[in-house]
Order: structure tokens, then sequence, then C-alpha cells
């Protein structure tokens, strides 16, 4: 009897031990909050973009037809771009990320899966087609979307491991009901895709898997959400009006690059993101209210090209704000800026070692940084078809048919679903810039005088 007691005894806190290191892997329990040498990360991003720009410069002197659609000085877009038949390896984007996602891969190796079905009515029981029904699949899948499509989402979207969104060739938005969900996951690649006009769902069964659905509390209605998950890759998406963030890393989400997106029409925050390692690369940042980027728990990130346009409220400048702590703590965390560039009283707050003999460009951007940042924010954001030579998916397996998608609806200021050629955000960022440059240039003629 004895034996036997002991017997159940070990295997108790055998159980018990493998329980607690399975919970530990799923929240990054053991997850520093410092990267442990993000310099070398920013200085290899840096080193990408000054080849990509030097290869751009070197074209310019030529007239080849190749130099104006390729050698953009952006090399996460050069790296597909430049292959004039990139449709038919639609899957070489996932070696293209740099930064702290840059091992990201997606659904790299699986299967295509086409969506033909944009309806989303039965959270527990997807209908085959819809992309709710691929996201929850176990296999990595390159989703990809043969024509321009709005999906209105009835709850949140829950994604497995191992999967790319590859809008590509088509207008893709994703609304509606808490939007998307990355939960416990890794390698997830979302790109060229509108998300917008996110609210709160839940109180409902929502299935995450072929095998599992389960009860879902009210959700914050981010545009993405991202909780306990690693290798994420969000490049080229169009991010406004949620109703709580437009992306929220937390609970040890790590390895995460944003890039090439536009972020505006909000008046909480953009990213946010809580203890792991973020690379936020080549975004353009407009209308922000409490902050563009925000953090707690000594999280490190790496702001490296973007461009950050703040209001005309004196109240909404700084671009970085510090969630939950003290100015003691938050002084040795890693926030770097670095080549960024500053619109009407925008300003970043770095912090770090050495942060005041490093980063200090943070401040005061060369008007050629300037140039080439808006060389390199020139395609934020979902990139349009009309001179891209972007190409749909046609549901062969190849997508090698050259088919021209029409524009589709790009702003979402009154979004009713109606089309809008021009966006406001544009004729903002324009105004701003000239109206910059013109009082540089008055201060300048009044001070000579």
């Amino acid at each position: 009897m004895e034996v036997l007691k002991s017997s159940r005894c070990i295997v108790f806190v055998f159980l018990v031990g493998a329980f607690y290191c399975q919970v530990s892997a799923l929240l990054n329990l053991t997850l520093p909050g410092q990267h442990p040498d993000p310099e070398s990360v920013a200085q290899d991003s840096y080193r990408r973009v000054n080849e990509s720009m030097s290869r751009r410069q070197m074209l310019s002197y030529t007239s080849s037809e190749q130099s104006s659609t390729c050698f953009t000085g952006n090399p996460m877009d050069d790296c597909w771009r430049c292959d004039p038949n990139w449709q038919l390896n639609r899957q070489r984007l996932a070696d293209c990320a740099i930064g702290f996602g840059q091992y990201a891969l997606g659904g790299k190796g699986g299967r295509y899966y086409v969506v033909t079905d944009s309806s989303d009515h039965d959270a527990v029981n997807p209908k085959p087609g819809t992309l709710r029904y691929a996201v929850i699949q176990t296999e990595p899948l390159w989703i990809v979307f043969p024509s321009n499509m709005l999906i209105h989402l009835s709850q949140e979207l829950i994604f497995n491991s191992y999967k790319t969104l590859d809008g590509r060739g088509a207008n893709v938005h994703i609304t509606g009901g808490g939007c998307i969900t990355l939960q416990y996951i890794n390698n997830v690649i979302i790109h060229n895709i509108h998300i917008h006009h996110c609210y709160q769902s839940g109180e409902t069964n929502v299935r995450s898997s072929p095998t599992h659905y389960g009860w879902r509390t009210l959700s914050d209605g981010d545009g993405i959400s991202i909780f306990g998950s690693r290798d994420i890759w969000i490049d080229h998406c169009s991010l406004s009006n949620c109703k709580d963030g437009l992306i929220d890393a937390i609970m040890g989400s790590t390895a995460i690059t944003i890039s090439n997106s536009i972020f505006s029409h909000h008046n909480k925050r953009m990213p946010r993101c809580r203890r792991g390692y973020i690379h936020v690369v080549n975004n353009d940042f407009t209308r922000w209210e409490m902050y563009a980027i925000g953090g707690s728990a000594s999280p490190t990130i790496n702001s490296q090209g973007n461009r950050y346009i703040a209001s005309f409220d004196n109240d909404a400048k700084e671009v970085t704000k510090r969630l939950d702590t003290s100015d003691e703590e938050w002084m040795n965390w890693n926030w770097r800026s670095e080549g960024d560039i500053m619109v009407n009283g925008a300003f970043f707050v770095a912090s770090g070692q050495d942060v005041g003999v490093k980063y200090e460009k943070a401040y005061s951007v060369e008007p050629k940084s300037a140039a080439d940042i808006d060389l390199l924010t020139l395609n934020a954001g979902v990139l349009r078809s009309r001179g891209n030579k972007l190409v749909k998916w046609t549901g062969d397996g190849s997508g090698a048919d050259f088919d021209s998608n029409s524009d589709g609806f790009d702003d979402y200021d009154d979004y009713s679903e109606s089309k809008k050629r021009y966006t406001n955000n544009s004729i903002l960022t324009t105004f701003l810039t000239i109206l910059t440059i013109f009082l540089f240039l008055h201060d300048t003629t009044t001070s000579l005088i």
C-alpha cells in the first residue's frame, strides 16, 4: 500500500511539473524583458536599408524600366517585387522580413488556400471557403484572395499557427466583431490587408481549431490582438478606427516586426507591447491622441525609418508612452529611434544604454534622411494594383495570369461600404509636409534678415 501511495505521489508530481512547463512555455514566463543585443538587430536592418537605397541610387542613373519598378530602397519590398514573375512564387515573401520578426515563416511550405466566400455567419462551424475556416486549420496554409472582399466578422477571428494572409492583388477589408486574434501561437504573416472599424464581441463560443471551440468573453475590440505569441510579421497593412487598440501585443508576445503599414484615425493606441521584442520599421503614423507607440513591463522597441505626423493638439505630440511604471524604471528600457522623421512637433522619447549618443537623431533628422524616409513610406499601407502590376490569385494553383485589379475603397473616415478613390489621410500628410517646409523656410528667412 505504501509503495502504491509513493507511486501515485511521483506520478502527481510529474504531471504537475509537466503542466507547469507547458503553461510557462505558453506564457513565455522565462522571457527576459530586454533583448540581449537589440543594437545588432537594428544595425542589420540599417545595413539592409542602406544596401537597397544604394542599389536604387545606382539604377536612377539608368533609363531601364526596372529602375522605376524595382529597388525602392525598401529591402522588404525589393526582396519579392524585383522578380517580374513573383506571383509564381508568392511564398518568397516569407524570406523578406527584417528586424525581430524576420524568422516568421507564416504558411511557407504549405498549400495555397483560396478564400472564395466572404461570409462569416457561424463562428463555431465555419463554412469551407471562408477565411475563418482557413485560419483555424492546424496545417501551414498560404491564404490568398481571388477578388476584392469585404469580410465583416461576426466574432473575433482566432488564428492557428503557421498561416499567411496574402492580400496582394486584391483589396481585402477585415472589419466587425473582435477582428484578428493571435493567441498562444507562432509564425504568422499578415500582408496587404485593410483592418478597420473593429468593435467588441464575445460572450459566445468561437472555434480556434478543427477540434476545439470554447467560450469567449467580451473582447477589447483591437484590430490585431497578439497574446502570448511569437514570430509575427505584419506588413503593408492599413489599420484605423478600432474600439480599443490597433495592434496590442501583450503577455510576453515577442519576435514581432510591424512594417510598411499605415496607422491612423485613432484616439487611444497604435502598436502597444508588453515585455517582448518589437521592431517598428517604415510605417506612417498619423492622427494619434494618447500615443503612437506604447508599452509596459520593459519591452524592447526598435523604431527605424518611420514617419510620425502629430496632430495640432499640443497635448498629443509625443510618439511614445510608458504605462504602469516609474521614470526610474523605464529609463533602462531599450526604446530606440533611428532615422525616423518627426513632423508637426512630434517627438520620440528614447531610453536605454548610451541612448543620448546613439539615438540623438531621433530628434533631428537631416534633410537627406527625411527625403529618404518620404521615399520609404511612399508605399506604406496596402499596395495598390495600379502601376504596381500586382496580380490577382486566379485559383489555378499558380497565380500566373496577369489580371489587373480594380480600385477599392481606401479611406474609412465615414465607413459606409462605399468606394473612395483618394484618401483624406494622404491629403493631410501632403498638407502637413508642405506646411512644415514653409514654416522652416520662413524662420530661416526671418533669421537672415
